[in-house]
């Protein structure tokens, strides 16, 4: 069956502000949907601004929700939306990815 993920990309700092922020999400994926998962100490890159390639630790969290995806995109769309806008307020980054995409469970 279709369901929505959710994934956050929060860069890997060891500076109270990103550990909190990692903290705040993992406890409102598991409050609210039941769960998450948690991959520290990635390796990622991004395009700056000024069009240099930036290396950046990062740590995913992500969590499947009981949502069809489909049905669901608008309110998955503003979720997504708010928990982009909370990083930015709880962070110093240029760029923070939060990603809705399909994911088929099986019955």
């Amino acid at each position: 069956s279709e369901r929505a993920r959710v994934e956050i990309y929060i860069p890997d700092q060891p500076v109270a502000a990103y550990q909190e922020l990692l903290r705040t999400i993992v406890n409102e994926f598991t409050v609210s949907l039941g769960g998450c998962t948690v991959k520290h100490g990635l390796d990622g890159y991004y395009l700056s601004k000024f069009g240099q390639t930036i290396p950046d630790r990062i740590s995913i969290v992500y969590t499947d929700t009981p949502f069809d995806f489909q049905r669901n995109i608008v309110a998955l769309s503003r979720y997504a939306d708010k928990l982009r806008e909370n990083a930015f307020e709880a962070l110093r980054e240029e760029a923070i990815l939060v990603a809705v995409l399909p994911v088929y469970h099986s019955d």
